[in-house]
């Protein structure tokens, strides 16, 4: 039995209001966030996938190379970046909808609530799919929750339509506005519309019963030459399907394109933020659900209207979607002050990336985001912790004695039946790793990501490592000490409040409870 140090009690970010100082001059955000996408684009060297528009949003700002998603699910990575916390601290463990039915808690602070607090009149469209509707309410909502998902995040002509009437709804209120836009695209149409296609990249293209999007010119992809990322096996099926995920990126990025002159339209290009970027990673093996690279890192464009803004340049930050927050909060002026809540030093704390916005930070090998996951679906219990620096990535697997779990979609998918039908019959499978490997992970996994960037050399333990690896857990164990995770003792122990502080209790089941070490 341990005590766990420090004041466990005490969340990570302390944030309180205490002055609102919104500026004399007009001041606005558009988010644009993507559903499952990736690097699938110019701005981040794919030659194949077109996105002019999205390219060219990053060449008039700021692209970020080391951008990463605090959780690799939908709902809980969306109300991560809607909150600032991670999904364990707001509450949102798996996907909000249907069965799931997963919702943060009831006290929980949003970003739309407390700019609606603030006089900033907020929308979304698109996708939500956070809850409760008190904890996200929106002034203005064109969701999943009162049309069809397709048409509020796929039908990009009418999505230009709902952004034309929120802006001129701003425009009449004299108000500053704060639109948060979520696309559907790039995500898988899976059991719901397979009619569609995989990717519903056949969804308004014109061809027959499949409807028409006015504003689409849809873009095909040849198989055999798309641009095959390292964690996908080389096979045709996979290959086709990579193709459909480009059809469905090209929508979206003419989706933003429409959503940008709309905004230009209303005359708020010169004063408004806006900030491109994705939820998780995109459904393919490795990446969304899962902790390695491809299910974390996330593109992010930031274009500031600011005269001294960095404009078609690239950043080495390490920052997380848990900085959207106070970054947007520090935009509009919504001053906070953060209290002496927790010993984690100051780069363990979320923060506004506006200040990156102006000048390059300094350099540090000990940058570092945060990990924190749960659930997917709500039979897909597979709780994980990761920290990530510049060099390492340690990555706690809390279930790691059965198999990783499998999201419907991607169960259905082309790329994953592929895998199972060339496991099954025991073909040839030009993939990076087995599908045992893929499902039985160790409890810990260390990477030097730096010289192994596949995450294949699995390093935890080697003794020349054992202080870098030290260091990784302590800080880890700190980060959930400070953001108040019931997880923090699992698996070998469990958590109890015994007096002021919290308790280890020791289950005596033949695991080190590391916290002691």
């Amino acid at each position: 039995m341990a005590r766990v140090p420090g004041a466990f009690y005490v969340v990570l970010v302390c944030l309180f209001i205490s002055e609102t100082v919104l500026s004399t001059k007009p001041r606005n955000v558009l988010i644009l966030l993507a559903d499952d996408g990736g690097f699938e684009l110019g701005a981040y060297n794919n030659k194949i996938c077109q996105t002019p528009n999205i390219d060219a949003l990053a060449r008039r700002g700021l692209i970020f190379n080391n951008a990463f998603t605090s959780v690799s699910s939908c709902s809980p990575s969306r109300a991560a970046l809607l909150t600032g916390t991670p999904s364990h601290q707001n509450g949102m463990y798996g996907l909000h909808h249907s069965i799931h039915h997963f919702n943060s808690f009831n006290n929980v602070t949003s970003l739309p609530n407390l700019l609606r607090q603030n006089g900033v009149y907020t929308g979304i469209i698109g996708k939500k799919h956070v809850g409760p509707s008190s904890v996200y309410r929106f002034d203005y909502e064109q969701t999943e929750e009162n049309n069809h998902i397709n048409q509020v995040g796929r039908n990009i002509t009418h999505m230009k339509l709902l952004a034309r009437e929120f802006l001129a709804n701003a425009q009449k209120q004299n108000k500053p506005f704060f639109l948060y836009v979520g696309f559907h695209d790039p995500h898988r149409c899976g059991h719901d519309e397979p009619q569609y296609g995989v990717f519903c990249e056949r969804f308004g293209s014109g061809e027959p019963e499949m409807g028409i999007i006015p504003d689409w010119s849809p873009w095909y992809y040849q198989w055999d030459e798309v641009q095959l990322p390292y964690h996908v096996q080389d096979t045709e099926a996979a290959r086709r399907d990579i193709a459909a995920q480009y059809t469905t990126m090209s929508r979206l990025d003419q989706g933003v394109g429409l959503i940008l002159k709309e905004l230009e339209s209303a005359g708020h290009k010169d004063d408004t933020l806006v900030i491109y970027t994705s939820d998780n990673g995109i459904p393919f093996p490795s990446g969304r659900t899962n902790f390695y690279d491809p299910g974390l890192r996330e593109p992010l464009i930031m274009v500031s209207p600011e005269p001294d803004a960095r404009r078609n340049e690239a950043s080495g930050a390490m920052v997380s979607l848990l900085d959207i927050m106070p970054t947007v909060l520090a935009w509009f002026g919504v001053k906070v002050e953060e209290a002496e809540c927790n010993d984690v030093g100051l780069s363990d704390d979320t923060k506004s990336l506006l200040p990156i916005l102006k000048k390059e930070p300094p350099h540090s090998e000990e940058d570092a985001v945060f990990a924190s996951q749960t659930h997917h679906e709500i039979t897909m219990y597979y709780p994980m912790r990761a920290i990530r620096t510049r060099r390492y990535k340690l990555i706690h697997n809390l279930n790691y004695a059965m198999p990783f779990p499998i999201d419907q979609d991607l169960y259905v998918s082309p790329t994953f039946q592929d895998i199972l039908n060339r496991t099954r019959s025991k073909q040839p499978l030009p993939w990076y790793k087995t599908l045992k490997q893929y499902y039985y992970r160790p409890e810990w996994e260390l990477y030097d990501v730096r010289t192994d960037p596949a995450e294949l050399n699995n390093l935890h333990g080697k003794p020349s490592l054992a202080a870098a690896e030290g260091a990784l857990r302590r800080r880890l164990v700190r980060w959930q000490r400070a953001s108040r995770d019931p997880w923090l003792c699992a698996p070998s122990a469990v958590l109890e409040r015994d007096g002021p502080e919290p308790v280890c209790r020791g289950l005596h089941n033949g695991l080190v409870h590391y916290h002691l070490v």
